[in-house]
């Protein structure tokens, strides 16, 4: 059973720090380091500025605490780094003090983005809530830690919620406890890395936008910017990314990432997107506008050899040249058969007073 009937409730909208998100705003563009600075504070700030120039609206985070949300056993998704032993060292290597996370937020905000990381844990939420978080999201492996949404929820930030793990009847439960308490978007996502067009679950939009009447969102593994221009083209609200300096960097997310580049072509190109479909046009009256270049680019019915007066038109007397100022090429064959009233030259435009 839906969450709400979008029949009896309105499309809602949420407010993330400066910006409206939802229906008649502009898709809210979020840029997701993750893991991509590898435990480097100093790669971490250098993303922010990077992706300050790239139009987007958000750069997102990842909050790993590793003795909150980990223990020594847990698996690797990628074992991808030979200088941690386990999954529990790498959470360990990515963790930044709260000094380092202010330093972050600040430095996000400074340069006209919004902040935000993902939590993982209570000690997580704990560390965020303490640097002004306008939302928070939860990522697709935690949507069915009902109690960690509750203390997310609990905060009265809206809850940006991941759906790539989740059944729908998994996701009507974190939509309910994120309504009762504050507001909420839902993401189609698909957990893999990268994701293939034929994953990407595009048609998922319409249904999360029908079945929860809150603003929807994409968040692309693809590696490609063709999905997420699709998703604003069908309607998304919110957009999420994986970014990463170079194809050539270091990472098991290089491959469903976009690089510095592909960001700023998706920005635009969603931007372009937007003032496309918010500027609809009356075809008739485009066409209309355009009589000028219609006579320029269009054909009159011309004669292909010089006749005499009195020559009755065969098919083969005529042509079909620029510029449209004479009989329209569309009435060639009713030109057939008719006499010229007196003698013409070759390429002359037919006018219907050259005829009988």
């Amino acid at each position: 059973m839906a969450v709400s009937d979008p029949s009896h409730a309105p499309l809602a909208a949420l407010r993330i720090g400066e910006h409206h998100v939802g229906a008649g705003f502009p898709c809210f563009i979020v840029a997701e380091v993750a893991q991509a600075h590898d435990g480097s504070l100093g790669t971490a700030h250098a993303y922010i500025d990077a992706v300050a120039k790239c139009g987007v609206q958000a750069v997102k985070f990842q909050t790993h605490i590793a003795d909150a949300e980990s223990t020594p056993g847990e698996p690797f998704r990628v074992n991808a780094f030979p200088q941690d032993a386990s999954r529990y060292d790498y959470w360990k290597r990515m963790e930044f003090s709260h000094a380092a996370w202010r330093a972050l937020a600040d430095h996000a905000r400074d340069v006209g983005l919004v902040f935000l990381s993902s939590a993982f844990s209570f000690e997580a939420v704990e560390l965020l809530q303490g640097l002004d978080m306008q939302a928070y999201k939860v990522g697709s492996g935690e949507l069915t830690n009902l109690p960690l949404i509750e203390r997310m929820a609990d905060t009265g930030k809206p809850l940006l919620l991941s759906s790539g793990m989740a059944t729908l009847e998994e996701l009507d439960r974190a939509v309910a406890i994120a309504k009762a308490r504050t507001g909420c978007a839902v993401f189609q996502c698909t957990t893999s890395y990268p994701c293939p067009p034929e994953r990407a679950g595009l048609n998922v939009l319409a249904e999360l936008r029908s079945r929860y009447a809150c603003p929807v969102g994409f968040s692309d593994h693809s590696g490609n910017v063709a999905a997420g221009l699709a998703a604003v083209t069908l309607g998304a609200n919110l957009l999420e990314v994986h970014i990463v300096f170079s194809r050539e960097c270091f990472g098991p997310d290089v491959s469903s990432s976009l690089t510095l580049e592909d960001l700023r072509r998706l920005s635009d190109g969603a931007r372009f997107i937007e003032t496309a479909l918010c500027n609809p046009i009356d075809k008739d009256a485009a066409a209309a506008a355009l009589s000028e270049l219609k006579t320029i680019f269009g054909k009159s019915v011309v004669l292909d050899a010089a006749l005499p007066a009195g020559h009755v038109l065969r098919r083969e007397d005529l042509a079909l040249k620029k510029p449209a100022t004479g009989i329209p090429a569309a009435r060639l064959k009713e030109v057939v058969g008719r006499r010229t009233r007196r003698a013409l030259p070759r390429s002359h435009v037919l006018m219907d007073s050259d005829l009988d």
